[in-house]
């Protein structure tokens, strides 16, 4: 039986292309050979299509994917020439340019089946602000908020922030990921330059009410049968879980299943699906929460394309649910190619 073609596309021009890199790299490890060849396709920070490795077989531990800093510039190709019949697209991106619709978008005039969510859901989903009104009218408990466009009054801005929220408070772009450009501000000074280092990644930017809570994370996995995780927990050994905690310094660690009550993680999973649906996902998220210390559930975001290295939370929330990192890739593939299928029928 001939094997089926998965082309990774990975890097990507948004803050978050060095997770991306992880990312792939431990799918590439980690896909079924019997069943797939692998494509991989690195896009630069300058937004180039770079032609990388093809695997036919598990690759040795030691093989390393193409970066901004190893990049083959005469390897460029135009980005349609991805494009092979009966080839499904794991689009392994971060961020801007690669969660936020655009490559879903695409994909689509290509005609390529492609893993996690669409356009709409995509788009809808990496925008916070957006996010928040979606779920506002979806009953979805969020934190208080105000919000900040470029080009309006700052110092108007900052009073609205400080006359509705407590300190400590987050200001977040509204669309980024990974927690690049996020700040806590504890006082007003703070605030002013926290949303002129946002600026440098949004023209939107989020103005958060901060909680004392546990960070609380739900896997989903589904087109119109959605299904959902146990809970896990992030665990911090440190005040606030930026990039550098995050993926640099390693100072997380992840309880799962959560420590939490029965009939609190019942009710995520219930927000998580409902969240889901709300913004038209498909295929894959994961649904973050805080867990206040009163008791409260908030829901944070909702992260469309999660990071997916084998000791990411995504994946071990699976594993812990009994399904293993390779056969979680197998059904979504399976997922996208059902996604692209019904999305052709409704082409009438």
């Amino acid at each position: 039986m001939s094997k089926q073609t998965l082309v990774l596309l990975y890097g990507g021009r948004s803050a978050e292309r060095e997770v991306s890199v992880l990312s792939a790299e431990s799918l590439m490890r980690a896909v079924n050979y019997d069943k797939y060849l692998v494509k991989t396709y690195f896009i630069s920070q300058t937004g180039d299509f770079i032609k990388t490795q093809e695997f036919s077989s598990q690759p040795s531990a030691d093989e390393k994917l193409m970066t901004n800093d190893s990049i083959r510039l005469d390897q460029k190709i135009k980005a349609s020439d991805i494009y092979e019949e009966n080839a499904v697209v794991f689009p392994v991106l971060h961020g801007p340019m690669g969660e936020d619709g655009s490559i879903q978008g695409f994909l689509e005039v290509l005609k390529m089946p492609y893993v996690g969510t669409n356009i709409l859901s995509s788009s809808v989903a990496m925008d916070k602000i957006t996010t928040k009104h979606v779920l506002e009218s979806a009953g979805v408990p969020q934190v208080a908020y105000t919000v900040y466009l470029e080009g309006q009054d700052l110092e108007a801005a900052i009073l609205e922030a400080t006359d509705k929220l407590d300190f400590p408070i987050f200001v977040k772009p509204a669309n980024m990921g990974s927690s690049v450009g996020i700040s806590k501000v504890e006082d007003v000074n703070s605030l002013r330059s926290a949303i002129e280092l946002a600026l440098k990644y949004d023209s939107r930017i989020l103005i958060e009410q901060g909680v004392v809570a546990r960070e609380i994370e739900v896997g989903i996995l589904g087109n119109s049968d959605v299904k959902t995780t146990e809970a896990g927990e992030v665990v911090k050994d440190v005040a606030f879980y930026d990039y550098q905690a995050k993926y640099i310094d390693n100072k997380i660690t992840m309880a799962i299943p959560a420590e939490i009550d029965g009939q609190v993680m019942a009710q995520m999973r219930t927000y998580a699906e409902l969240a889901f649906r709300a913004i038209g996902g498909c295929g894959l998220s994961r649904c973050d929460f805080f867990l206040a210390e009163d008791g409260s559930i908030y829901l944070n975001e909702l992260n469309t394309m999660p990071g997916f290295t084998q000791w990411s939370m995504y994946p071990l929330l699976w594993e812990n649910m009994g399904l293993a990192y390779s056969d979680l890739i197998d059904q979504l593939i399976d997922l996208a190619q059902e996604m692209f299928y019904k999305r052709e029928s409704h082409l009438i």
